[in-house]
C-alpha cells in the first residue's frame, strides 16, 4: 500500500499520537515534557513500537526464518535488550558492538560477527566471549579466525558471506552483483569453501547473503532470498553435510521520502511457501536456522530527534528555521549517508493543531556548513524561537552513524519510553 503524500502525518498516526492541543506524544508522554527534563536535541524511541514491529515481522515469517537485530542500526544496550526479551539474537560488526549486545543479555551463541575488516583484538574478544558464528569475508580474514581460534584452543563455527551474481541485486543500496569488499564472489566459492574446510579449528556452518539495502518491495526480498537458498544448498553439496545456519541479511526498508510505499508484510508472507519447501525438500538445508537480521525496518520507526527552533529567517524569498539540531547528530537526515539525490526525511513541528497553513521550509542545523541541513522544503506551520521540530523514523542509523565530533557540541540524549515512564539511556554531553 502507497504511503499518503503526508508521510509524518501518516507516521505519527502509525507509531505515536498527537493531543487535543495538538502536542506529539510518544508512548503516551509529551514531546515537550520530556525535552523539558533531558532537553534538546533529544532522541526518543519508543520501545511499544519495537515491541509491535519486531512481532509484525516474526508472524509473517513464521515457519521461515527466525528474526535478530542488526546492532549497527541503533547499538545502545537498552534498545538491543527491547529486542531481545521479544527473542532477537544479535548480529554485530564489532568487539564494541559484542559488548553492548551483552551488556544487553543476549547470550554469546545468540551473536553473529559480521564485517570485511574484522582485527585480530576483535576476533580474540570475541572468541573468548563464546561468539555463536563468524562470518569470513576474505582470505586474509579467515587465517585470523583460524590463528585466533587456536589461540585460544577453540573450534569456532563460521560461515562464509557471499557476494552474489546480479540476479541477487536488489534495493536502494546494491552490496551484491557488483565488485565488493564485502564476501566472496560467488564464482570464488567453491574454492573459498575448500580453504575454509582445510583449516583445523574452524567448522564450516553457514551461509551468510547481503545483497541489497533499504528494500521496500517484498517480491525483491524474496528473490534474493530464494537465490540464497540456492547458494545454501551449493555449500551444502560440496561440504558434504547439512548446513546449520543461513543468514539472509536485513536489508528490509522503511519509508522515508514522500512516495515511498511501504513494505508490505501480507505479500512477503504470501511468498514464503515456495521457500519453505525448498528448505524442506533438500537435506543439506531442511536442519538449518534461517536467519534475518534486520536493524533499520525494526528501530527506524521508532525513533524521533527532536530539535529546539533558534532562530526564523527569510533570505531571498526562502524560509530557514535554524535549530540546535543537525548532521553532527542525524546525517542521515541531512541526506549525506549515501543518497545520491537528497530527499527529506519526514519532519514535523512537535505542536501543530493543524489548522495553520503550511509552507515549504528549509530546516537546518548550527553547523557552519550548508550540508547541515535536515529539511529543505518540509510543509510546517509557522515556527518560532523555542518552538520544537522532529525528524521521524530516527530510530537507527542516527548518532552513532553520525560525525558527532563535528565542530564539537555536546552529544544529545537518547531516551527510551516504555510503559508510560522515560529512562535516560545515554546522558547528555
Amino acid at each position: 500500500m502507497a504511503v499518503p503524500p503526508d508521510l509524518a502525518a501518516a507516521l505519527i498516526a502509525e507509531n505515536f499520537s498527537r493531543d487535543a492541543g495538538g502536542v506529539l506524544r510518544v508512548g503516551g508522554l509529551s514531546v515537550i515534557d520530556l525535552t523539558k527534563e533531558f532537553g534538546t536535541p533529544l532522541f526518543v524511541y519508543d520501545a511499544g513500537t519495537m515491541r509491535r514491529t519486531y512481532r509484525a515481522l516474526c508472524a509473517a515469517v513464521t515457519g521461515f526464518a527466525e528474526v535478530d537485530f542488526s546492532v549497527k542500526a541503533n547499538p545502545n544496550p537498552a534498545v538491543i535488550r527491547v529486542f531481545h526479551e521479544e527473542g532477537a539474537g544479535a548480529e554485530i560488526a564489532s568487539g564494541a558492538e559484542f559488548d553492548a549486545a551483552r551488556a544487553a543479555g543476549v547470550p554469546p551463541e545468540r551473536i553473529l560477527f559480521a564485517g570485511p575488516g574484522k582485527g585480530a583484538a576483535d576476533l580474540d574478544r570475541v572468541i573468548a566471549g563464546g561468539i555463536g558464528e563468524i562470518h569470513l569475508e576474505n582470505r586474509e580474514e579467515m587465517v585470523r579466525v583460524a590463528a585466533a581460534a587456536e589461540r585460544h584452543g577453540a573450534t569456532v563455527r563460521v560461515a562464509l558471506r557471499i557476494n552474489p551474481g546480479a540476479a541477487a541485486q536488489g534495493g536502494a543500496m546494491r552490496m551484491g552483483g557488483k565488485p565488493s569488499p564485502f564476501g566472496f564472489d560467488e564464482e570464488a566459492m567453491d574454492a573459498a569453501i575448500d580453504a575454509v574446510e582445510a583449516q583445523a579449528a574452524l567448522r564450516l556452518v553457514g551461509l551468510h547473503l547481503f545483497a541489497g539495502t533499504q528494500g521496500l518491495k517484498a517480491e525483491t526480498l524474496l528473490g534474493q532470498w530464494a537465490y540464497g537458498l540456492g547458494l545454501a544448498a551449493r555449500i551444502a553439496r560440496r561440504t558434504g553435510r547439512p548446513l546449520e545456519t543461513i543468514d539472509l541479511g536485513g536489508g528490509l526498508g522503511i519509508p522515508y521520502f514522500s512516495g515511498d510505499a511501504a513494505l508490505d508484510l501480507g505479500a512477503l508472507r504470501a511468498g514464503l511457501p515456495d521457500l519453505i519447501a525448498t528448505l524442506r525438500a533438500d537435506p543439506g538445508l531442511a536442519s538449518a536456522r534461517v536467519v534475518l537480521e534486520p536493524g533499520r525496518y525494526l528501530a527506524g520507526p521508532a525513533g524521533l530527534y527532536v530539535a529546539r527552533v533558534l532562530a526564523v529567517k527569510e533570505s531571498r524569498g526562502s524560509r530557514f528555521v535554524i535549530t540546535d539540531g543537525g548532521m553532527h547528530h542525524h546525517l542521515g537526515a541531512s541526506g549525506n549517508l549515501g543518497q545520491v539525490v537528497k530527499r527529506d526525511f519526514p519532519l514535523a513541528a512537535v505542536v501543530d493543531g493543524g489548522a495553520a497553513a503550511r509552507a515549504a521550509t528549509a530546516v537546518v542545523g548550527p553547523l557552519c556548513t550548508p550540508l547541515d541541513m535536515l529539511a529543505r522544503a518540509a510543509p510546517l506551520p509557522p515556527l518560532a524561537e523555542g518552538d520544537l521540530v522532529a525528524v521521524l523514523q530516527s530510530g537507527a542509523y542516527g548518532l552513532t552513524a553520525s560525525p558527532t565530533g563535528f565542530l564539537s557540541h555536546p552529544l544529545p540524549a537518547e531516551v527510551l519510553v516504555e510503559d508510560g515512564r522515560a529512562t535516560a539511556i545515554r546522558h547528555r554531553g
